[in-house]
């Protein structure tokens, strides 16, 4: 009975994946934990990858990547988008349905 290993194979992800996840932390506003959330990484992950940027600037995320991570990428920005437009609608509405003729 011995011990059988699986080969695990782990997950890359293009610099531009990177980069909007970084950049969803540091210009949009939103929390790591948030982010990675959103993209369906661990929080662990995008944590590094924000240190990296800091650390290494526009040098940082030199890998090659795959062209469906970034059609992902662009995406989950683009959906994070919407759902940021429809929080607004909803209060639009809210404050509006308040107002009286």
């Amino acid at each position: 009975m011995g011990i059988q290993h699986k080969a695990i194979s782990r997950k890359q992800y293009s610099s531009e994946f990177k980069r909007e996840a970084v950049r969803l932390v540091t210009e949009g506003g939103l929390s790591i934990a948030q982010v990675a959330r959103d993209l369906g990484l661990n929080d662990n992950l995008v944590s590094r990858w924000k240190k990296e940027a800091e650390h290494n600037g526009e040098r940082a995320f030199p890998g090659q990547g795959y062209p469906q991570d970034e059609e992902l990428a662009r995406l989950r920005r683009e959906n994070e988008v919407l759902r940021q437009e429809r929080e607004i609608l909803k209060k639009a509405i809210s404050i509006f349905s308040q107002v009286g003729p």
